[in-house]
């Protein structure tokens, strides 16, 4: 995680302990190689995004207890693929994002001025 950097060349902050997100559940939207859905983009979900991620055959909402997931409700941060938010983005229901907490890699597949508009993290 300390050699992570997000969208602004800064340490990668944690996105959520609770529900604990990332690839790694370890809370942060950090990758790897065998990260192949590249889940680098902190996003705090909305219902409109969870029923449009479910309508694309991955349902968030509900628990899948044996693999420990909680099943996500609306305020919930959590580590999104970032394709899966730039087709999101593209039918008008991208989540907002937490700049501070999203992985640099994710500018390969999203500008930044893009991901900007989402921010929660801009003052």
């Amino acid at each position: 995680m300390s050699e992570s950097k997000n969208v602004f060349g800064e340490v990668l902050i944690p996105c959520s302990f609770e529900p604990l997100t990332g690839f790694y559940r370890d809370g942060c939207c950090t990758t790897g190689e065998e990260d192949h859905g590249k889940h680098t983009v902190c996003a705090v979900m909305t219902d409109d995004f969870l029923t449009f991620s479910a309508s694309r055959g991955n349902d968030l909402s509900t628990p899948m207890e044996d693999f420990g997931f909680p099943g996500l409700k609306a305020g919930d941060r959590w580590c999104l693929c970032v394709d899966r938010w730039v087709e999101a983005w593209e039918a008008g229901s991208a989540p907002k994002v937490v700049l501070q907490s999203t992985e640099e890699s994710a500018l390969n597949h999203a500008p930044l001025e893009v991901l900007k508009k989402f921010a929660i993290d801009l003052s």
